[in-house]
């Protein structure tokens, strides 16, 4: 049974036999929903432990034959709830259709979105996270056209435009504001260092800083799909906030960096 007694055993024994120290740890609760485990730690430094430089979780996925093995802490979860309160003051009525989704995502884990439907017609540009942001686009049946920057994703399907590298992390508000105008779109979907600004009209949205989730998660909802170039001192600056925010694992930031870093040499 998925016990956190049974867990928190297993976790201890992993940890022994490959090596690593006996640290002490606090896990408070344990949920498990669609073949996945959630294991929900008492503080960051318990959720490090249980983590184990991603090899205990790998081994507790593999030995208690589940899709997916996903940590967090009890601040990790509060923050976000403090997160979605703060969406929910600033969300105007046209953006309604995310009203039911931030309350869902108040529950979390596990993540259980209702249906809903977007009518307003939006812009997606393909930045760093471009198949999620085609993805949440897509889920929520939004009237969409892509654009992205040349040559930056030629698996995904958009409309090359000009810009620079760094955009991919920090997009072009102003610009973007004007291809939305060009195209009658009112909602403009980007990596934006922000949740959601309002500009000359249209809605200027990073969904998943409103819904306060990370890379981790939305690489299993949505898929992912890199860049094929980057600008590196932007690369290193958007990994370090994500870090920095809770919305990206430090592990997973530096896989980033160094994949590209290889490049560079």
């Amino acid at each position: 049974m998925l016990t956190l007694e049974a867990i928190s055993e297993l976790v201890r024994k992993i940890r022994l036999e490959h090596g690593l120290p006996d640290s002490p740890f606090r896990i408070d609760e344990v949920r498990f929903a669609n073949g996945k485990l959630y294991i929900i730690a008492h503080d960051r430094t318990d959720k490090s432990v249980v983590i184990g430089n991603s090899l205990v979780i790998g081994k507790l996925r593999e030995r208690l034959g589940v899709k997916q093995v996903t940590v967090y802490s009890n601040l990790d979860l509060e923050i976000k709830r403090k997160k979605l309160e703060e969406a929910e003051e600033i969300l105007p009525k046209e953006l309604g259709f995310l009203r039911p989704i931030i309350e869902a995502e108040k529950k979390f884990p596990p993540r259980e979105w209702p249906k809903t439907w977007g009518n307003l017609e939006t812009l997606v540009f393909l930045s760093f996270h471009a198949k999620p942001l085609l993805g949440f686009a897509e889920g929520f049946n939004l009237p969409y056209k892509a654009v992205g920057l040349k040559y930056t994703f030629p698996k995904l399907n958009y409309e090359p435009i000009e810009g620079e590298l760094r955009e991919l992390f920090y997009p072009d508000k102003d610009k973007l504001v004007r291809i939305a105008k060009e195209r009658k779109a009112k909602l403009i979907l980007a990596d934006f260092p922000f949740s959601l600004r309002e500009k000359e009209g249209i809605y200027l949205l990073n969904p998943f800083r409103l819904l306060h989730i990370g890379f981790f998660e939305l690489k299993y909802l949505f898929g992912f799909e890199f860049p094929t170039m980057v600008d590196y001192e932007a690369l290193i600056k958007f990994v370090a906030e994500l870090t920095y925010e809770g919305l990206m694992e430090s592990t997973d930031g530096a896989k980033i960096v160094w994949r590209y870093w290889r490049r560079r040499r």
